[in-house]
Protein backbone atom coordinates (compact mmCIF):
# COMPACT_ATOMS: atom_id res chain seq x y z
CA UNK A 1 0.00 0.00 0.00
CA UNK A 2 1.12 3.81 -0.63
CA UNK A 3 2.25 5.45 2.96
CA UNK A 4 3.32 9.00 3.95
CA UNK A 5 6.38 6.63 3.95
CA UNK A 6 6.13 5.28 0.55
CA UNK A 7 5.02 2.28 -1.03
CA UNK A 8 4.94 -0.84 1.59
CA UNK A 9 4.70 -4.07 -0.01
CA UNK A 10 3.03 -7.00 1.43
CA UNK A 11 5.02 -9.92 1.69
CA UNK A 12 3.40 -14.10 1.47
CA UNK A 13 3.57 -14.08 5.30
CA UNK A 14 1.26 -11.12 5.66
CA UNK A 15 -1.22 -11.98 3.00
CA UNK A 16 -1.26 -15.65 4.48
CA UNK A 17 -1.94 -13.92 8.21
CA UNK A 18 -4.62 -11.72 6.95
CA UNK A 19 -6.04 -14.43 4.32
CA UNK A 20 -6.43 -16.76 7.82
CA UNK A 21 -7.98 -14.11 10.00
CA UNK A 22 -10.51 -13.66 7.07
CA UNK A 23 -11.42 -16.99 6.84
CA UNK A 24 -11.69 -17.12 10.97
CA UNK A 25 -14.33 -13.95 10.10
CA UNK A 26 -16.39 -16.24 7.50
CA UNK A 27 -16.18 -19.82 8.69
CA UNK A 28 -15.47 -19.59 12.80
CA UNK A 29 -12.31 -19.47 14.79
CA UNK A 30 -12.15 -22.86 14.72
CA UNK A 31 -12.04 -23.62 11.09
CA UNK A 32 -8.93 -25.62 10.22
CA UNK A 33 -6.38 -23.16 7.70
CA UNK A 34 -3.47 -25.36 8.51
CA UNK A 35 -0.60 -25.79 5.85
CA UNK A 36 -2.48 -29.90 5.15
CA UNK A 37 -5.64 -28.62 5.27
CA UNK A 38 -7.56 -28.11 1.99
CA UNK A 39 -8.67 -24.27 2.70
CA UNK A 40 -4.99 -23.66 4.20
CA UNK A 41 -3.88 -24.83 0.47
CA UNK A 42 -6.08 -22.76 -1.42
CA UNK A 43 -5.20 -20.00 1.23
CA UNK A 44 -1.73 -20.41 0.98
CA UNK A 45 -1.60 -20.79 -3.33
CA UNK A 46 -3.74 -17.30 -3.43
CA UNK A 47 -1.37 -15.37 -1.36
CA UNK A 48 1.35 -17.05 -3.71
CA UNK A 49 0.19 -15.28 -6.50
CA UNK A 50 -0.79 -11.72 -4.47
CA UNK A 51 2.81 -11.76 -3.22
CA UNK A 52 3.89 -11.78 -6.90
CA UNK A 53 1.37 -9.06 -8.06
CA UNK A 54 2.85 -6.98 -4.70
CA UNK A 55 6.15 -7.53 -5.88
CA UNK A 56 5.28 -6.12 -9.46
CA UNK A 57 3.49 -3.10 -8.09
CA UNK A 58 7.11 -2.48 -5.59
CA UNK A 59 8.32 -2.66 -9.20
CA UNK A 60 6.81 -0.26 -10.78
CA UNK A 61 7.03 2.33 -7.92
CA UNK A 62 10.49 2.18 -7.62
CA UNK A 63 11.08 2.85 -11.66
CA UNK A 64 10.07 6.59 -10.57
CA UNK A 65 13.15 6.90 -8.71
CA UNK A 66 16.99 6.95 -10.07
CA UNK A 67 18.36 4.83 -7.12
CA UNK A 68 16.13 1.85 -7.59
CA UNK A 69 15.11 2.14 -10.90
CA UNK A 70 17.12 -0.25 -12.93
CA UNK A 71 17.29 -1.49 -17.04
CA UNK A 72 15.16 0.03 -19.22
CA UNK A 73 12.66 2.25 -16.74
CA UNK A 74 16.42 3.67 -15.28
CA UNK A 75 16.81 4.59 -19.34
CA UNK A 76 13.46 6.68 -19.32
CA UNK A 77 14.72 8.85 -16.81
CA UNK A 78 17.24 9.78 -18.05
CA UNK A 79 15.77 12.37 -21.19
CA UNK A 80 14.11 14.42 -18.14
CA UNK A 81 17.56 15.83 -17.10
CA UNK A 82 19.42 15.45 -21.14
CA UNK A 83 21.05 12.13 -21.13
CA UNK A 84 20.77 8.87 -22.66
CA UNK A 85 22.63 5.58 -21.18
CA UNK A 86 26.30 5.08 -23.33
CA UNK A 87 25.13 1.83 -25.48
CA UNK A 88 28.48 -0.41 -26.68
CA UNK A 89 31.25 1.72 -28.67
CA UNK A 90 33.10 0.85 -31.24
CA UNK A 91 37.00 1.39 -30.78
CA UNK A 92 38.51 3.23 -33.39
CA UNK A 93 41.69 5.15 -34.73
CA UNK A 94 43.94 5.25 -37.69
CA UNK A 95 46.60 2.68 -39.34
CA UNK A 96 49.25 3.50 -41.82
CA UNK A 97 48.90 1.03 -45.02
CA UNK A 98 52.08 0.79 -47.32
CA UNK A 99 51.46 -0.55 -50.98
CA UNK A 100 51.54 0.55 -54.97
CA UNK A 101 51.79 3.72 -55.06
CA UNK A 102 48.67 5.11 -56.70
CA UNK A 103 46.58 2.23 -55.87
CA UNK A 104 42.94 2.95 -54.15
CA UNK A 105 40.95 1.26 -52.08
CA UNK A 106 37.02 1.47 -50.77
CA UNK A 107 36.00 2.36 -47.32
CA UNK A 108 35.43 -0.75 -45.90
CA UNK A 109 38.68 -2.26 -46.82
CA UNK A 110 39.60 -4.84 -43.33
CA UNK A 111 42.60 -5.40 -41.20
CA UNK A 112 42.87 -7.21 -38.03
CA UNK A 113 45.28 -8.43 -35.28
CA UNK A 114 46.85 -11.64 -34.72
CA UNK A 115 44.13 -12.17 -32.35
CA UNK A 116 41.81 -11.80 -35.00
CA UNK A 117 40.35 -8.11 -34.10
CA UNK A 118 38.68 -7.04 -37.17
CA UNK A 119 38.67 -3.10 -38.33
CA UNK A 120 37.68 -1.64 -41.54
CA UNK A 121 38.61 1.55 -43.50
CA UNK A 122 35.79 4.55 -42.71
CA UNK A 123 36.39 6.46 -46.03
CA UNK A 124 38.30 5.11 -49.06
CA UNK A 125 42.19 6.29 -49.55
CA UNK A 126 44.84 5.99 -52.27
CA UNK A 127 48.74 5.14 -51.65
CA UNK A 128 50.71 8.18 -51.68
CA UNK A 129 54.35 8.51 -53.70
CA UNK A 130 55.95 7.45 -50.77
CA UNK A 131 53.46 4.14 -51.07
CA UNK A 132 52.23 4.87 -47.78
CA UNK A 133 48.76 6.40 -46.48
CA UNK A 134 46.95 6.70 -43.13
CA UNK A 135 43.76 5.89 -42.71
CA UNK A 136 40.94 6.16 -39.94
CA UNK A 137 39.63 2.85 -39.16
CA UNK A 138 36.80 1.05 -36.34
CA UNK A 139 36.22 -2.07 -34.84
CA UNK A 140 33.58 -4.03 -36.50
CA UNK A 141 32.53 -5.19 -33.31
CA UNK A 142 31.76 -3.15 -30.20
CA UNK A 143 33.06 -3.05 -26.69
CA UNK A 144 36.72 -3.02 -25.14
CA UNK A 145 37.96 -5.73 -26.87
CA UNK A 146 38.71 -3.46 -30.11
CA UNK A 147 41.10 -1.26 -27.86
CA UNK A 148 44.37 -2.49 -28.53
CA UNK A 149 48.15 -1.71 -28.13
CA UNK A 150 50.26 0.92 -31.00
CA UNK A 151 51.63 -1.86 -33.57
CA UNK A 152 48.93 -4.60 -32.96
CA UNK A 153 46.74 -4.24 -35.64
CA UNK A 154 49.44 -5.99 -37.96
CA UNK A 155 47.08 -8.35 -40.54
CA UNK A 156 45.26 -7.65 -43.87
CA UNK A 157 41.97 -9.79 -44.07
CA UNK A 158 41.87 -9.70 -47.27
CA UNK A 159 45.32 -10.11 -49.23
CA UNK A 160 45.93 -7.68 -52.19
CA UNK A 161 49.14 -7.45 -54.03
CA UNK A 162 48.77 -3.82 -54.11
CA UNK A 163 48.41 -3.21 -50.65
CA UNK A 164 52.28 -5.19 -48.57
CA UNK A 165 51.56 -4.03 -45.05
CA UNK A 166 49.70 -2.37 -42.27
CA UNK A 167 50.33 -0.90 -38.45
CA UNK A 168 48.94 1.33 -36.30
CA UNK A 169 51.45 3.51 -35.20
CA UNK A 170 49.18 4.52 -32.11
CA UNK A 171 46.89 2.70 -29.88
CA UNK A 172 43.00 1.95 -30.72
CA UNK A 173 41.30 3.42 -28.31
CA UNK A 174 37.12 3.87 -27.65
CA UNK A 175 35.55 0.95 -27.32
CA UNK A 176 33.47 0.18 -24.25
CA UNK A 177 30.60 -2.09 -23.34
CA UNK A 178 27.35 -0.72 -22.68
CA UNK A 179 27.25 1.86 -19.46
CA UNK A 180 25.83 -0.26 -15.88
CA UNK A 181 22.75 0.61 -13.92
CA UNK A 182 25.60 2.06 -11.46
CA UNK A 183 27.62 4.17 -13.69
CA UNK A 184 24.52 5.64 -15.18
CA UNK A 185 23.51 6.47 -12.14
CA UNK A 186 26.51 8.16 -11.25
CA UNK A 187 26.40 10.34 -14.49
CA UNK A 188 22.61 11.29 -13.71
CA UNK A 189 23.78 12.22 -10.66
CA UNK A 190 26.36 14.50 -11.33
CA UNK A 191 24.88 15.91 -14.72
CA UNK A 192 21.71 17.28 -12.38
CA UNK A 193 24.59 18.80 -9.92
CA UNK A 194 24.69 22.47 -11.64
CA UNK A 195 21.78 23.97 -13.27
CA UNK A 196 21.93 26.99 -15.78
CA UNK A 197 24.93 28.09 -16.69
CA UNK A 198 28.63 30.05 -16.06
CA UNK A 199 29.39 27.62 -12.88
CA UNK A 200 31.51 24.81 -12.44
CA UNK A 201 28.84 22.26 -11.84
CA UNK A 202 26.66 23.56 -14.71
CA UNK A 203 29.96 23.20 -17.14
CA UNK A 204 30.65 19.68 -15.87
CA UNK A 205 27.21 18.54 -16.01
CA UNK A 206 26.96 19.76 -19.53
CA UNK A 207 30.17 17.52 -20.51
CA UNK A 208 28.76 14.83 -18.55
CA UNK A 209 26.18 15.25 -20.79
CA UNK A 210 28.08 14.23 -24.29
CA UNK A 211 28.07 10.86 -25.25
CA UNK A 212 31.69 9.67 -25.41
CA UNK A 213 32.64 11.66 -22.21
CA UNK A 214 33.41 8.74 -19.80
CA UNK A 215 33.94 11.11 -17.16
CA UNK A 216 34.70 15.21 -16.24
CA UNK A 217 36.26 17.23 -13.26
CA UNK A 218 36.24 21.12 -13.62
CA UNK A 219 38.77 23.13 -11.24
CA UNK A 220 38.64 27.15 -11.06
CA UNK A 221 41.04 29.51 -9.90
CA UNK A 222 38.77 32.76 -8.24
CA UNK A 223 42.07 34.27 -6.84
CA UNK A 224 43.60 37.14 -8.48
CA UNK A 225 46.77 35.43 -8.28
CA UNK A 226 47.72 32.27 -10.83
CA UNK A 227 47.88 29.59 -8.96
CA UNK A 228 50.07 26.55 -8.28
CA UNK A 229 48.71 24.98 -11.19
CA UNK A 230 49.69 27.80 -13.20
CA UNK A 231 46.44 28.36 -14.06
CA UNK A 232 45.52 32.60 -14.79
CA UNK A 233 43.31 34.72 -12.27
CA UNK A 234 39.94 34.23 -12.27
CA UNK A 235 40.00 31.70 -14.51
CA UNK A 236 38.49 27.44 -15.16
CA UNK A 237 40.57 24.11 -16.32
CA UNK A 238 38.15 21.40 -17.68
CA UNK A 239 39.63 18.16 -17.41
CA UNK A 240 37.52 15.65 -19.85
CA UNK A 241 38.28 11.92 -20.36
CA UNK A 242 37.20 10.48 -23.55
CA UNK A 243 34.81 12.53 -26.15
CA UNK A 244 35.50 15.05 -29.01
CA UNK A 245 38.00 18.19 -28.90
CA UNK A 246 35.32 20.26 -31.05
CA UNK A 247 32.37 19.02 -29.04
CA UNK A 248 33.78 19.16 -26.02
CA UNK A 249 34.97 22.64 -26.68
CA UNK A 250 31.76 24.03 -27.98
CA UNK A 251 30.04 22.30 -24.56
CA UNK A 252 32.41 24.89 -22.64
CA UNK A 253 32.02 27.87 -24.56
CA UNK A 254 27.92 27.20 -24.36
CA UNK A 255 28.18 27.16 -20.52
CA UNK A 256 31.40 29.74 -19.84
CA UNK A 257 30.82 33.13 -17.98
CA UNK A 258 31.20 35.79 -20.51
CA UNK A 259 34.93 37.14 -20.01
CA UNK A 260 36.12 34.08 -17.39
CA UNK A 261 39.04 32.32 -19.14
CA UNK A 262 39.19 29.08 -19.71
CA UNK A 263 42.73 27.30 -19.47
CA UNK A 264 44.03 24.02 -20.25
CA UNK A 265 46.57 22.35 -23.01
CA UNK A 266 44.01 21.64 -25.41
CA UNK A 267 42.98 24.82 -27.70
CA UNK A 268 40.46 24.60 -30.22
CA UNK A 269 38.64 27.36 -31.99
CA UNK A 270 34.45 27.50 -31.62
CA UNK A 271 32.47 30.01 -33.39
CA UNK A 272 29.64 32.39 -31.22
CA UNK A 273 25.95 33.11 -32.47
CA UNK A 274 27.56 35.86 -34.65
CA UNK A 275 30.66 34.17 -36.17
CA UNK A 276 33.34 35.66 -34.23
CA UNK A 277 36.23 33.26 -33.63
CA UNK A 278 36.85 32.22 -29.51
CA UNK A 279 39.68 30.03 -28.34
CA UNK A 280 38.60 27.33 -25.92
CA UNK A 281 41.26 25.86 -23.59
CA UNK A 282 40.83 22.52 -21.93
CA UNK A 283 43.07 19.59 -20.65
CA UNK A 284 42.35 15.68 -21.01
CA UNK A 285 42.69 13.52 -17.69
CA UNK A 286 46.47 12.89 -16.33
CA UNK A 287 47.01 9.16 -16.81
CA UNK A 288 48.58 8.23 -13.89
CA UNK A 289 50.76 4.59 -13.74
CA UNK A 290 49.98 2.39 -10.97
CA UNK A 291 52.38 -0.73 -10.06
CA UNK A 292 51.40 -3.58 -8.42
CA UNK A 293 53.02 -6.46 -6.46
CA UNK A 294 50.72 -9.73 -5.70
CA UNK A 295 52.25 -12.58 -3.87
CA UNK A 296 50.26 -15.69 -3.86
CA UNK A 297 49.68 -18.61 -2.29
CA UNK A 298 48.06 -21.38 -4.34
CA UNK A 299 46.80 -24.84 -4.15
CA UNK A 300 45.94 -27.20 -6.63
CA UNK A 301 43.47 -25.89 -8.46
CA UNK A 302 45.82 -22.83 -9.54
CA UNK A 303 45.82 -23.21 -13.29
CA UNK A 304 49.34 -22.98 -15.37
CA UNK A 305 48.41 -19.39 -16.68
CA UNK A 306 47.37 -18.15 -13.05
CA UNK A 307 49.46 -15.39 -12.89
CA UNK A 308 48.79 -14.08 -16.25
CA UNK A 309 45.04 -14.05 -15.13
CA UNK A 310 45.69 -12.01 -11.96
CA UNK A 311 47.79 -9.66 -13.84
CA UNK A 312 45.29 -9.21 -16.54
CA UNK A 313 42.20 -9.38 -13.38
CA UNK A 314 44.26 -6.39 -11.81
CA UNK A 315 44.25 -4.32 -15.09
CA UNK A 316 40.87 -5.12 -15.99
CA UNK A 317 39.30 -3.02 -12.56
CA UNK A 318 42.18 -0.36 -12.41
CA UNK A 319 42.49 -0.08 -16.88
CA UNK A 320 44.92 -0.02 -19.10
CA UNK A 321 47.20 -2.89 -21.59
CA UNK A 322 47.25 -6.15 -20.77
CA UNK A 323 50.55 -8.51 -22.08
CA UNK A 324 48.71 -9.31 -25.85
CA UNK A 325 47.87 -5.50 -26.27
CA UNK A 326 44.16 -5.25 -25.26
CA UNK A 327 43.23 -1.62 -23.76
CA UNK A 328 40.73 -1.66 -20.91
CA UNK A 329 38.67 1.64 -19.65
CA UNK A 330 38.82 0.52 -16.23
CA UNK A 331 38.29 3.16 -13.26
CA UNK A 332 36.76 6.74 -14.45
CA UNK A 333 38.74 10.36 -14.02
CA UNK A 334 39.39 10.53 -10.11
CA UNK A 335 38.41 7.10 -9.24
CA UNK A 336 40.75 5.61 -6.34
CA UNK A 337 42.55 2.54 -6.75
CA UNK A 338 40.99 0.68 -3.67
CA UNK A 339 42.56 -1.84 -2.27
CA UNK A 340 40.22 -4.25 -1.11
CA UNK A 341 39.23 -4.34 -4.79
CA UNK A 342 42.60 -5.40 -5.73
CA UNK A 343 42.62 -8.56 -3.44
CA UNK A 344 38.90 -9.23 -5.08
CA UNK A 345 40.64 -9.28 -8.38
CA UNK A 346 43.56 -11.56 -7.71
CA UNK A 347 40.81 -13.94 -5.89
CA UNK A 348 38.91 -14.70 -8.79
CA UNK A 349 41.51 -16.92 -9.89
CA UNK A 350 40.76 -19.98 -9.06
CA UNK A 351 43.01 -21.86 -6.47
CA UNK A 352 44.39 -18.94 -4.43
CA UNK A 353 44.67 -19.58 -1.29
CA UNK A 354 45.92 -16.02 0.27
CA UNK A 355 47.25 -13.05 -0.86
CA UNK A 356 49.31 -10.38 -0.14
CA UNK A 357 49.06 -7.09 -2.31
CA UNK A 358 51.26 -3.61 -2.00
CA UNK A 359 50.04 -0.77 -4.85
CA UNK A 360 51.82 2.53 -5.47
CA UNK A 361 52.37 5.21 -8.10
CA UNK A 362 56.04 4.10 -8.16
CA UNK A 363 58.22 1.18 -6.90
CA UNK A 364 59.58 3.36 -4.24
CA UNK A 365 56.25 3.87 -2.37
CA UNK A 366 54.49 0.77 -1.96
CA UNK A 367 51.73 -0.04 0.40
CA UNK A 368 48.99 -2.07 1.56
CA UNK A 369 46.04 0.72 1.11
CA UNK A 370 44.19 2.64 -1.01
CA UNK A 371 45.63 4.89 -3.95
CA UNK A 372 44.06 8.25 -4.45
CA UNK A 373 43.53 10.07 -7.38
CA UNK A 374 43.29 13.67 -7.75
CA UNK A 375 39.76 14.46 -9.54
CA UNK A 376 41.37 15.20 -13.29
CA UNK A 377 43.17 11.97 -13.01
CA UNK A 378 43.09 8.81 -14.26
CA UNK A 379 44.80 5.58 -13.05
CA UNK A 380 46.48 3.30 -15.42
CA UNK A 381 48.72 0.30 -15.45
CA UNK A 382 49.96 -2.65 -17.71
CA UNK A 383 51.39 -5.94 -17.39
CA UNK A 384 54.78 -4.72 -16.82
CA UNK A 385 54.05 -2.45 -13.83
CA UNK A 386 52.58 -6.00 -12.29
CA UNK A 387 54.90 -7.99 -10.67
CA UNK A 388 53.36 -11.67 -9.37
CA UNK A 389 54.93 -14.19 -7.36
CA UNK A 390 53.12 -17.72 -6.42
CA UNK A 391 54.10 -20.37 -4.25
CA UNK A 392 52.43 -23.20 -2.50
Amino acid sequence: MLTEQGFQRKRFDDLIAEAEDKAKEVYGEKVNTSERSFLGILLRIHAWFMAKIWGVAEDVYNSGYVSMATGNNLDRLGPYVGITRILDQYASGSVTITGTPGHTEDAGFRVSTETEIIYETLDSFTVGTDGTVSVKIEAIEPGQAGNVAAGMVTVIVNPNPDVTGVTNPDRITGGREKETDAEFRSRYELSVAGGGSASVDAIRGALLRLEKVRAAAVIENNTMETDAEGRPPKSFQAYVLGGDDQEVAETIFSKQSGGIESYGDISVEVLDLGGYPHTVKFSHAEEVPIHVNVVVTKNDRYPSDGDEQIKNAIIRYIGGEDAAGSYYNGLSMGGAVVFTRLISAVYSVDGVEDVAVTVGKSTDNMLSQNVDIAPYQVAQTTADYIEVTSHV
